[in-house]
């Protein structure tokens, strides 16, 4: 597999967030959001075999395995990835950003899937058919730039039932809405949505890349 960087950190995403947890960063990208904060991963990387990748993981001696990129699933060996760390028994999250298909991916990982919304410029990429793959274990975000990006991803959670398969996680884009902004939404529309911040951003503001 092409790998841009495997790391230990705190979880700063997702239901996980806090929990120390491997990273493994896959190289290469098929989309290009106008917000990307991992544009090193477009290209490059480190060709690893499965073998090596899992050898990594063990001594970084974690329960919790974050699989993100880039975009994982345009490698084909990410799915014997996540069989053999299923296989060793470690909890495994795949962040993958909406575009390709879930149909294979195994139920028991947790999939946080991303829904880009237009201020992104990707919105027109997604793939709303993987809404069927997901389960109530997985998670949706929406990152969010603007008062027409939080309305675009309130229809689109409407529209698909999402509260009722899955948590919903919100997420403002920093340079350009302030979180207050977003949780005055939230919380005047009354749904059950998760504000996410990027705790690892506030913890370490000075590194931009895994620690």
């Amino acid at each position: 597999m092409n790998i841009a960087e495997i790391f230990t950190s705190i979880q700063g995403e997702s239901t996980f967030c806090g929990f120390p947890c491997t990273f493994i960063r896959v190289a290469g990208c098929n989309l290009r959001c106008s917000y990307c904060d991992t544009p090193y991963a477009f290209e490059g990387g480190e060709e690893l075999k499965v073998g090596e990748i899992l050898g990594k993981v063990r001594n970084a001696g974690i329960p919790l395995v974050e699989i993100t990129g880039g975009e994982p699933l345009l490698q084909e060996e990410c799915y014997m990835l996540i069989t053999h760390l299923l296989g060793e028994g470690y909890t495994v999250l795949l962040e993958t950003n909406g575009s390709l298909s879930l149909k294979k991916v195994d139920r028991r990982v947790v999939k946080i899937t991303d829904i880009k919304c237009p201020g992104s410029g990707m919105s027109a990429h997604m793939d709303f058919s993987n809404i069927e793959w997901l389960n109530k274990k997985d998670e949706v975000k929406f990152v969010v730039s603007n008062r027409g990006d939080f309305d675009w991803a309130g229809d689109i959670i409407d529209r698909y039932g999402l509260l009722e398969k899955c948590t919903v996680l919100m997420s403002p884009e920093l340079s350009k809405l302030e979180p207050r902004e977003i949780a005055g939404w939230i919380m005047e529309g009354k749904r059950q949505l998760r504000l996410q911040l990027q705790l690892h951003k506030i913890i370490w503001p000075e590194l931009n890349r895994g620690v």
